[in-house]
C-alpha cells in the first residue's frame, strides 16, 4: 500500500468498474475492514472533491459521527430496502449491497449514474476512516496517482 505524498493517504490500488457494474474489493481491503463474502455493506456517495463511493459496514456506521443516517432510516439499517435502492440523507446518497464471492460488489447502472460513476471507471481505493474505505474517481489525489505506475491494479 503506497503513499504517494509525504504524510498522505494510504492507497491500496486501482480497481476498475466492470461493464456489468461489478467492482472488485482487494483482499487487503477485505482483511483490514473485516469484510467477508456474502456480507451486506453500506455504499455511500463520495465527497465532492473525490467523488466515487465509500464502502462501510453497518456496525461501523452505527458507531460513527454519521450514525443518524441509520437511526433515522431503519429500513436501510435493517437492509429492508431493495439492494441498490438509494436513500438521500443530508446531501449524501446511501444504499446497500452484498459482497459476492471473490470480493465483488455489484451496483445497478441507475445507481452508478446517481453516484457519478460509470462502467470502466478507474477507482482509486484509499484508506478512509475507521468507518470505511474510499473508492475515488476524481480530484487531485486521483490525478497524482495516475503518475505512479507502481500502484497495483486489481480486478
Amino acid at each position: 500500500m503506497p503513499h504517494i505524498t509525504k504524510g498522505g493517504k494510504y492507497i491500496f490500488g486501482w480497481t476498475i468498474i466492470r461493464d456489468e457494474g461489478t467492482i472488485f474489493l482487494p483482499e487487503e481491503v477485505m482483511k483490514e475492514y473485516d469484510l467477508a463474502e456474502f456480507e451486506k455493506v453500506i455504499v455511500i456517495s463520495g465527497s465532492k472533491a473525490t467523488g466515487g463511493i465509500v464502502v462501510a459496514k453497518n456496525e461501523k456506521i452505527q458507531r460513527s459521527k454519521i450514525s443518524n443516517v441509520l437511526s433515522e432510516n431503519q429500513r436501510l439499517a435493517k437492509f429492508q430496502i431493495t439492494d441498490g435502492e438509494l436513500i438521500k440523507y443530508k446531501g449524501r446518497l446511501y444504499c446497500w449491497t452484498a459482497i459476492n464471492p471473490g470480493g465483488l460488489i455489484k451496483l445497478p447502472q441507475k445507481v452508478m449514474k446517481e453516484l457519478g460513476i460509470t462502467s470502466r471507471d478507474n477507482l482509486l481505493v484509499i484508506r478512509g476512516s475507521n468507518m470505511g474505505f474510499v473508492m475515488g474517481v476524481k480530484g487531485p489525489l486521483i490525478e497524482k496517482a495516475k503518475d505512479h505506475p507502481e500502484i497495483p491494479v486489481f480486478g
